[in-house]
């Protein structure tokens, strides 16, 4: 779309105060939502954690429902509200990242009505800083060398620029080479053909303030259709609007090449949550719609291809079923005051009832694709009869927000950094409730490493990685998170991450079954597994969990 100069005119000569802050800031969100799956695409591992654009939308939906209601016209103020909002609603990595730039970019507009050129420069730098502070092991090539060369460009501009939003031109440029340069820092981006997803958002959150400045669309999504095992369809619920009342599902064959823009614009007519993939030639198309547009998708793809699956769901009775199976009731223990409360996050009800036996003291449900807000983690202790609390993520993405939770309690609290679900587990065979809880949390961050941890899923996309070859739809394994072998079966890729594992000298390993699968089959697989391994003892636990046949826990 052709740039409107006479809107960006108007635009030059406003004063940029809290009001237009916050439309900016909104503008930039929707944007960012608007390209939520291409973030969420742009994953490393060919495994069904893509959630980068999900969990910055979240963090970033947290901030705008913060100030949506606030009238002040005080810049500073506005965004100390926006970076409160992101700082309790951060998400995995990449959002609690997100809310410390942002907790820079407040503190370096704190005293300042508006915006002019030398604030913005200073704010932006202001957010650089804060973001690197906030990460104990920079790595660059990620969002973090993406906001440096943003705020490295906004200081050599500063004095060549006339305005604010020239120099926000300036910024979103510098934002947008950066993303793509990262394959060139990172290795493992290039290996994988992908640029950094939490870079990628960023330049997107500030590109749709530049867009909305331009008077460009923020509806239309960059196009890029996901693989078809990519899509998150289970994701998706998380973004059910009012009035949207069904999930319609249509595969399909185009009659001839399709107009990805005008199939875009011609759902967005008709609902929301517009997921495109693509595979051998065949694209699925996934929408939410009120009642009366039930039918009006499928109608709308027959004309332009050949319909081979349709699938229509009733969104709130999915909504009903989701909540009954969370509200399974699970016994935790009793917390006495002055002992320690653990907290953990967990994938699966299984796992939950598990670690409920241990003696934990709360469960937030998350894992991968499903990360756990700061506030998530904060309300799950902030009420109990003790300042004593240890808190397990078991899960790389978790770590930081649970961290950030830690931040901002007056509790005492101490954050073991498990990775996985087998090591949160070995942490809590150290844990004792009457201990101190310093020495307690140290005792159970010796015993994490004393396992390691399998994980068997499907591939989402075909790439090449630390010389495993997969393809798109084949099963993986993972040891310790890193890819060691790809099969055609769930059955030889076990067997491949066992053998990898050096199963002949290990003592015990715990298949922890996902609920794509029945315990008869894990029981069937254990036993060969048996069979295999007289020295191992085998057991099979259900784990519940979404996307991975099994979890290992091996030792």
């Amino acid at each position: 779309m052709a740039i409107d100069t006479a809107r960006v005119e108007k635009f030059r000569k406003r004063t940029i105060d809290g009001q237009a802050f916050k439309r900016l800031a909104e503008a930039g969100l929707t944007w960012l939502r608007t390209n939520q799956q291409v973030v969420n695409s742009l994953n490393v591992f060919p495994v069904p954690d893509g959630d980068t654009g999900t969990n910055m939308s979240l963090t970033l939906q947290a901030a705008w429902n913060e100030i949506k209601d606030m009238g002040t016209r005080h810049l500073g103020e506005m965004a100390a509200a926006f970076s409160k909002g992101a700082l309790m609603g951060a998400r995995g990595n990449s959002g609690v990242i997100t809310s410390q730039i942002l907790r820079g970019f407040s503190r370096g507009v704190h005293e300042c009505a508006t915006l002019d050129v030398e604030t913005f420069v200073k704010a932006l730098g202001e957010a650089r800083d804060t973001a690197y502070k906030g990460v104990v092991k920079p790595v660059e090539g990620t969002i973090l060398t993406v906001i440096k060369e943003t705020a490295n460009a906004a200081e050599a501009a500063r004095g060549s620029v006339k305005d604010a939003i020239e120099l926000l031109e300036v910024a979103v440029q510098a934002a947008d080479e950066a993303v793509k340069n990262t394959p060139e820092l990172l290795p493992i981006l290039k290996q994988a053909g992908v640029v950094d997803s939490g870079g990628k958002g960023l330049f997107f959150f500030m590109e749709g303030m530049l867009r909305h400045i331009y008077g460009e669309s923020l509806e239309t999504p960059t196009m890029q259709v996901q693989p078809l095992s990519a899509m998150s369809l289970e994701g998706a619920m998380e973004d059910v609007e009012e009035g949207q009342d069904y999930e319609v599902v249509v595969d399909f064959v185009p009659t001839g090449e399709l107009d990805l823009h005008g199939f875009y614009g011609r759902l967005e007519e008709m609902g929301t949550s517009i997921q495109v993939g693509e595979g051998d030639g065949m694209y699925r198309m996934h929408i939410h719609v009120p009642t009366e547009n039930r039918y009006v998708p499928i109608d709308y793809i027959m004309g332009i291809g050949t319909v081979t699956k349709v699938a229509i769901e009733n969104l709130m009775a999915q909504m009903d079923d989701i909540q009954k199976s969370k509200s399974t009731q699970i016994q935790f223990s009793t917390v006495e005051p002055g002992n320690i409360a653990v907290v953990v996050v967990s994938p699966g009800t299984g796992i939950s009832r598990i670690f409920a036996s241990l003696g934990v003291a709360a469960v937030v449900a998350g894992g991968q694709t499903m990360n756990p807000s700061t506030q998530d983690i904060l309300s799950s202790f902030e009420n109990m009869p003790t300042d004593k609390v240890i808190i397990l993520p078991n899960n790389k993405n978790i770590v930081m927000a649970a961290n950030q939770a830690r931040d901002v309690t007056v509790k005492s609290v101490q954050v073991v950094p498990t990775r996985t679900v087998p090591q949160g587990l070995a942490a809590m065979l150290s844990f004792d409730p009457s201990g101190d809880v310093e020495a307690i949390a140290a005792k159970m961050n010796k015993a994490m490493s004393d396992v390691k941890t399998g994980e068997i899923t499907v591939a989402t996309r075909s790439v090449e990685i630390d010389g495993v070859t997969v393809r798109d739809g084949q099963v993986i394994a993972l040891l310790d998170g890193k890819l060691v072998a790809s099969a055609d079966s769930v059955e030889h890729s076990l067997f491949e991450l066992l053998e990898k594992a050096e199963a002949g000298e290990l003592e015990i390993v715990t298949l922890f079954y996902g609920e794509d699968m029945t315990h008869a089959e894990a029981n069937r697989l254990a036993d060969l597994v048996r069979e295999k391994y007289s020295n191992l003892e085998v057991e099979v636990q259900e784990g519940g969990q979404p996307h991975y046949q099994f979890i290992l826990s091996i030792e």
